[in-house]
This record gives structure tokens, C-alpha cells and sequence, in this order.
């Protein structure tokens, strides 16, 4: 209903206004003239309609200038009381329209500064003027009450449609931030997803490389040692299928909390270590400290980096040495996996600083987790990563 009549005042204005002017003119001039004939003698119309004209017309620029439609429209009020007319609501019907204009627009503080001397005014003017001996609060009360009713509604009507525009700033802001924050969370879940396809498929593959590998070896110098190697690549292709299958799960079937298998995390390191040892890697374990509860999150970030360490040293330095340390503090885990250069480079083929997808995932998860990440060269040349992670969650 409110938008309707906002676009109909829109499109008709001028007839609105028109119509405003008009029935102004007849409650301030004939209306007012024969309600106050009564109370004095010698009212003419000479002393209303002209008073009456001016007053309504003025408040047609209300919208430009309302602080001087209020000074017009009051000194006419004021004359026509000076004169000896009552003020009645409809001798007073152009100030309170241009009243309520400058309420509506104007903080209450302005308005009550600006009306209060305009009030008291009129209402002097019409105690000097009163010839017919009315008693006082019909003459004072009366008009000021008139005067302060179209303010307070004014400053009330103010407040509501600043009150409506807040609520619709808030509500386009919280839309606008609802759709920055689902493209964020898409954006973060691809590279979520992107970094657990890239351990799972990297991880299996370079050991299903390098089981090959080894495979080919022995089956020209050690064919009896063939056999355990080739449940070992299958054991190691079908982990990764079982992996893979349950990261693509997690978009077929998101909703489904027992579709996915547990998340591996430091209690499957044994396992881990052991299907790298296959390869000929030799992988040493160190533990400092007492060994704490992780929480999930900190866990497997924890798996996934010694995962991957291993992983690329199996890729660009097969035959060597890999350390594992694990150091347990009171808030922090810190984990180091470094190489001794085997047969070939011993670092990653790609800059020292770590620009390769691998690094990059290590990198995230532990940032991800709350802790912090490292890797470089040794000057024996190995490579060195450092993650530290928090212990409680």
C-alpha cells in the first residue's frame, strides 16, 4: 500500500499539490473567517482571504525551502491572530504542513531550535491581538499544542524512514556479504579438495612408481622376491583407490557423515612408514617428548605433511636416508622430515623456496591448522621441511 501511494504521489505530483493549496486556502481562509466571527467584531474578509492565499501557496516550495515556507506560512498565522482571529487547527493548516515538511527531513535538535521561537510568535502575536478578552489558555495552550503535534510526527515519521533505509542497507549488505561468503567457501572447498587429490594421487603414485621400479630389479636378479613385491604394488594401488573414491565422495555425497572412512592421521604413521620402506627408502623415526591427543584437524595436517615430505623424496632423492622427527611440547608439535642425499638430487626440481604444488599443500595445511611452515635446502644438499602445529585445538 505504501509503495503504491509513494509512486502514484510520484507520478501526480503537481495535482497533489494542487489539491494540498486548495484545501489549505479554504480551511485557513473561509473556514478559519467564520469560525473566529464569532468571538470578534470588524473580521473582514479583506483580513482572511489574502492572509489565507499567501500562507497556502507558499507551501508549494516546502521541498526546496522549508525553512522559509515556515517563516512565510508563521507570519501570516501571527498577523491573522494579530488582527484578532482565533487559532484554531485550520487558521494554523499551512504552518502545520510545513512543519511536519521540515520535521520529516530535519534531526529533532534543528527542528525544536528553529520552531520554538516560530511558536512563540505566533502565540505573542495573538495575546497582543486579542481584543475579545478570550481567557489565556485558549489563546496560548491551544495554539502551542497545535503547533508542537505536527513536529512530534514529523520527527516521528524522520526516525521511521531512517529506521526503513537502515533495515534495507542491512539487508542488501547482508545479501551481498551471503554471496562473497558462499564463492569464498566454494573457493576454499576446491583447493581443500584440490590438496587431498593431490596428496592421494601423488603419494600412491610415486610409491606405485617406485614399487615398479624395484619390481623390474628383481625380476632379473631376484625373481623369488618378485612375488612379495607385487601384492606390495597391489596393496598400494588398491589404498589408493579406496582414498580417492572416498575424496570423490565427499562431492557426490556431502551430506552422508558415514560415507567417508576416518581420516588418517599420526596413528597410521607405522603404516605409512612401512609402505615407503618397500620402495628402499630408508625412513628413521625420532620421537621427543611424550606423545599427545591431536585433534583432528591438527592430526591429519600432521599425516598429510610427513605424507607428502616422503612422497617427494621418494620422487627426487630415491636411495637415500629420510629423518622423522616428531617433537612434542607443551602447546606445539613440531614436525622435521629431512633427507641424505641418495643416488640422485636431493631436493625438489623445483626452486628452493618450495613453488611446487606439494610444498604449496604442506604449506596450507599447516597455516590452515594455526601453526607455521619451512623448507629449504641443507648445505649437504638435502632438503629440510618444518611444520609446527598446535597441539590443542
Amino acid at each position: 500500500m505504501t509503495t503504491r501511494w509513494q509512486h502514484f504521489s510520484r507520478r501526480h505530483r503537481r495535482l497533489l499539490d494542487t489539491v494540498l493549496v486548495v484545501v489549505l486556502f479554504v480551511l485557513s481562509g473561509p473556514v478559519a473567517y467564520y469560525s473566529s466571527k464569532s468571538y470578534a467584531d470588524g473580521l473582514g474578509w479583506w483580513s482572511s482571504l489574502p492572509l489565507a492565499a499567501v500562507a497556502s501557496v507558499a507551501v508549494l516550495w516546502r521541498r526546496r525551502h522549508p525553512y522559509a515556507v515556515v517563516l512565510v506560512t508563521a507570519v501570516c498565522a501571527g498577523a491573522a491572530g494579530g488582527v484578532g482571529y482565533l487559532l484554531t487547527p485550520m487558521l494554523l493548516a499551512p504552518v502545520l504542513v510545513a512543519l511536519y515538511g521540515i520535521a520529516a527531513r530535519v534531526p529533532p535538535a534543528t527542528v525544536y531550535r528553529f520552531c520554538l521561537p516560530v511558536t512563540a510568535m505566533i502565540v505573542l502575536s495573538t495575546v497582543f491581538g486579542d481584543r475579545a478578552g478570550r481567557p489565556w489558555p485558549l489563546a496560548t495552550v491551544n495554539p502551542v499544542l497545535c503547533l508542537l503535534l505536527p513536529v512530534a510526527l514529523g520527527s516521528a515519521a524522520r526516525m521511521r524512514n531512517a529506521y526503513l533505509e537502515a533495515v534495507e542497507t542491512r539487508a542488501v549488505y547482508a545479501e551481498r556479504t551471503r554471496e562473497e561468503e558462499a564463492r569464498h567457501r566454494v573457493a576454499d572447498e576446491r583447493v581443500r579438495i584440490a590438496r587431498e587429490l593431490h596428496d592421494v594421487v601423488a603419494h600412491h603414485l610415486a610409491l606405485a612408481n617406485a614399487q615398479a621400479g624395484t619390481l623390474t630389479f628383481l625380476a632379473r636378479t631376484s625373481p623369488h622376491k618378485v612375488a612379495p613385491m607385487v601384492n606390495q604394488l597391489a596393496a598400494t594401488t588398491s589404498s589408493a583407490l579406496r582414498e580417492l573414491k572416498a575424496t570423490v565422495g565427499l562431492l557426490r555425497r556431502p551430506d552422508d557423515p558415514d560415507f567417508l572412512e576416518p581420516a588418517p592421521g599420526l596413528a597410521q604413521l607405522p603404516h605409512l612408514i612401512e609402505s615407503f620402506t618397500s620402495t628402499g627408502l630408508d625412513v628413521q623415526v625420532v620421537t621427543e617428548g611424550k606423545a599427545r591427543q591431536l585433534s583432528p584437524g591438527v592430526d591429519l595436517s600432521a599425516y598429510r605433511i610427513v605424507q607428502e615430505a616422503l612422497t617427494n623424496i621418494t620422487k627426487h632423492a630415491p636411495g637415500g636416508t629420510a629423518h622423522v622427527r616428531l617433537g612434542y611440547g607443551h602447546e606445539r608439535l613440531t614436525i622435521t622430515v629431512a633427507n641424505t642425499p641418495g643416488r640422485l638430487s636431493a631436493a625438489p626440481s623445483r626452486t628452493p623456496d618450495g613453488d611446487g604444488f606439494g610444498l604449496i599443500g604442506m604449506r596450507e595445511r599447516a597455516y590452515s591448522a594455526g601453526g607455521s611452515f619451512t623448507a629449504g635446502r641443507q648445505s649437504d644438499g638435502g632438503f629440510t621441511v618444518t611444520a609446527d602445529l598446535p597441539i590443542l585445538p
